[in-house]
Parts: C-alpha cells; structure tokens; sequence
C-alpha cells in the first residue's frame, strides 16, 4: 500500500485536471475554471486497482485545499465530490454562491 501521505497533487492545467499517482496510476478530478474564480469539479476517476485505498477522498482533500489556498470557490457537479462535501461539511466554506451539498 502506497503511503497517500507523501503523494503530491499535480495541477494538470493542460487537460484541466487535478492528478495524484498512486502504485504506477492515476487519480483525477477534472474541472473547468470560470473568470469568477469558480472551481467547477465535474468528473473524479480513480482507476480500479486503487478503489478502496483511500485514494478518492485523498484526492478530493487535497484539491479542496488548493481551491481554499488559491482563492478560488467551489461549484460540485460531480457526485463523488458532493458526498465527500456531505461527510466533511467543514468545506462548506468554500462553495460558490448557490451551491449547496
């Protein structure tokens, strides 16, 4: 089991995504950026040979913290993300006026 700890987020911004890779994989959250710096997440793909690790919510943590620290606000179109918001509503913070999870 690779140690999600030391994983970095990479910031794809010519496919517009966020990327970890995990065991020779990749992780990723697709997303589209308006000019009202909103984060719209729109797909979450984790490949099936790391479902059940941890990698998804690892993922979706560690681009809600880039969105937080770069200022940006966060609108939730895909469902995996919207959950995560449901079980971790301290990130309520962050969501674009008008979205609610």
């Amino acid at each position: 089991m690779h140690n999600l700890q030391n994983t970095v987020l990479i910031h794809n911004e010519d496919r517009k995504r966020f990327e970890l890779e995990v065991e020779n994989s990749v992780a990723f959250i697709e997303y589209i950026q308006n000019k009202d710096n909103i984060v719209f997440l729109t797909h979450t793909e984790v490949p099936s040979e790391l479902e059940g690790k941890g990698v998804g919510s690892a993922i979706v943590s560690r681009t809600l913290e880039w969105i937080k620290e770069n200022g940006f606000t966060l609108a939730p179109l895909c469902p995996f993300v919207a959950a995560y918001l449901k079980r971790h509503p301290e990130w309520a913070e962050i969501l674009a006026p008008g979205f609610h999870v």
